[in-house]
């Protein structure tokens, strides 16, 4: 159990994307812990029925999957709907779903930069436009956001430039978005993490074994939300920034030779 364990979330309905695995079903496992009922939503229907079973057989929670893809705005759409008439209302929204792209920028692909708009930018913005008027209406809720570490670099790491001037423009987005919400009493929290390992550090082969070291565990992402959800009701957190202890910052956050398939 968590030392978030006085973090109390019974009859609150939390949805998540990217949910099925890495930070996802981090950030799911450790809301069921704190008695969360859970709508989770990830493009591949396996192991999103596999976690939705283990998180209500273990925590006795009430959870549902949703096979959905964030860069498509009708998935986000009967996402929201099937929500809704399941569980009546959305209390916390946490986007996690994301994909990765790293090349030098005269290298890479033109054809993966609309796929990174419409998950890593379009895919928040969409869902959060979705969500918030019934939070608005109610005067409550709570919007977290896994934006990224790399947005505190300047200049943006080398082979991420597209992958984080988007992430920078979400991170400015989620910054407004909390100033006009707080006079509804909505929260809004943006998450910095630095790497973690999960699906988006996985392809890196180049990286060393004994380098690994320097990723963190996607539980110390869940640690940022729990933290998020604990604080009195008259604060919020704005920005959470959580960084590798041993990444070295004037560096690519990965110090790695680009060698993908082209």
């Amino acid at each position: 159990m968590s030392s978030y364990a006085q973090v109390n979330l019974k009859g609150k309905v939390a949805v998540i994307t990217g949910a099925s695995r890495g930070i996802g079903k981090a950030i799911a496992t450790r809301l069921a812990e704190h008695g969360a009922n859970l709508v989770l939503a990830a493009r591949t229907q396996g192991p999103l029925d596999e976690t939705v079973k283990h998180l209500k057989d273990k925590y006795g929670i009430d959870a549902i999957g949703i096979p959905t893809d964030v860069a498509k705005l009708d998935d986000l759409r009967n996402l929201v709907e099937k929500v809704k008439a399941k569980f009546k209302q959305i209390d916390i929204l946490i986007n996690v779903a994301g994909v990765s792209s790293q090349y030098l920028f005269h290298e890479q692909p033109i054809e993966e930069f609309e796929k990174l708009a419409n998950t890593n930018y379009l895919g928040y913005v969409r869902l959060i436009r979705l969500v918030v008027p019934d939070m608005v209406t109610r005067k409550n809720g709570h919007i977290i956001s896994v934006v990224s570490g790399s947005t505190l670099c300047d200049p943006i790491p080398r082979t991420f430039l597209t992958y984080s001037s988007l992430k920078m423009g979400l991170r400015a987005f989620l910054k407004g978005l909390f100033w006009e919400m707080r006079e509804h009493n909505i929260k809004v929290t943006s998450l910095l993490p630095g790497v973690v390992a999960s699906d988006l550090t996985d392809h890196l082969k180049d990286v060393a074994v004994e380098q690994r070291d320097r990723l963190m565990d996607p539980k110390a992402v869940a640690d940022m939300v729990s933290f998020a959800l604990s604080v009195p009701a008259n604060a919020c957190p704005l920005e959470l920034a959580v960084i590798n202890q041993l990444t070295t910052w004037t560096k690519p956050v990965i110090d790695y030779k680009q060698t993908q398939a082209k």
